[in-house]
């Protein structure tokens, strides 16, 4: 297929000779697409993880939005200090040049738009890029918007880092999200323990998959699969 840039995309990856990836794992993956030099927000849960696997010579900035630019992995043991967390409430260390500042600068940040890239867990993304990731909808589930928001519309990048189907085996990627949105036409890229995927104006660009094929992903999934021209 042609790019928005008129570039010819390549043809996916298919990762059939092993099984979906871990969380750690796809947490390493995600690392490797985050820039060098970027500064970041890793939302709360599992994006908080990529932390442990950026490399330390690439200079990326991490920032919390609870009030912290330059966090650090998450301490453990003798390094933990009770009064220095992200915003999921973890432990975490600080690195040289770390800053603090008022929550209110915090989210001022975000929403200037002064951050490359924010990782972002998701309920539902749909083929187009829309994300909904605080609200299920239930009676009884409990919001959680937290700054998502703010980071969706803010960033330059938003990636999303989810399961590709839920404990019941429905697709968390659809057609059109039936779930609350978070913020519309917002994703750049699709991070699952099942592929890589680029939402576009006609569809899902399949980067890469993990423990299933290409074919194998189209039968159980209610959204257009691109992949090159003539494939």
């Amino acid at each position: 297929m042609t790019t928005a840039t008129g570039t010819t995309a390549p043809d996916p990856v298919e990762h059939t000779d092993r099984g979906p990836l871990s969380t750690d794992e796809l947490a390493a993956r995600i690392a490797r697409d985050i820039p060098a030099g970027s500064y970041v927000n890793l939302g709360i849960g599992q994006p908080t993880r990529i932390a442990e696997h950026l490399p330390a010579d690439a200079g990326i900035v991490l920032h919390t939005e609870n009030g912290m630019l330059g966090m650090g992995p998450a301490a453990t043991g003798d390094e933990v200090d009770p009064d220095l967390t992200n915003a999921g409430k973890v432990p975490v260390t600080e690195l040289p040049g770390s800053a603090y500042f008022h929550h209110a600068d915090s989210f001022a940040m975000m929403r200037g738009g002064h951050l490359d890239v924010c990782v972002l867990g998701a309920f539902q993304v749909s083929h187009h890029g829309d994300l909904a990731n605080w609200h299920t909808g239930d009676p009884d589930a409990i919001p959680a918007v937290g700054g998502a928001m703010d980071l969706a519309v803010g960033a330059r990048r938003v990636l999303v880092m989810m399961k590709l189907f839920t404990r019941d085996g429905l697709p968390k990627l659809v057609p059109a999200c039936t779930y609350p949105l978070t913020g519309a036409g917002c994703v750049s890229l699709v991070h699952t323990d099942h592929g890589v995927f680029e939402p576009t104006p006609d569809g899902l660009r399949v980067r890469e998959t993990y423990g299933i094929s290409v074919a194998g992903l189209r039968e159980r999934l209610p959204v257009d699969l691109l992949v090159r021209t003539g494939r």
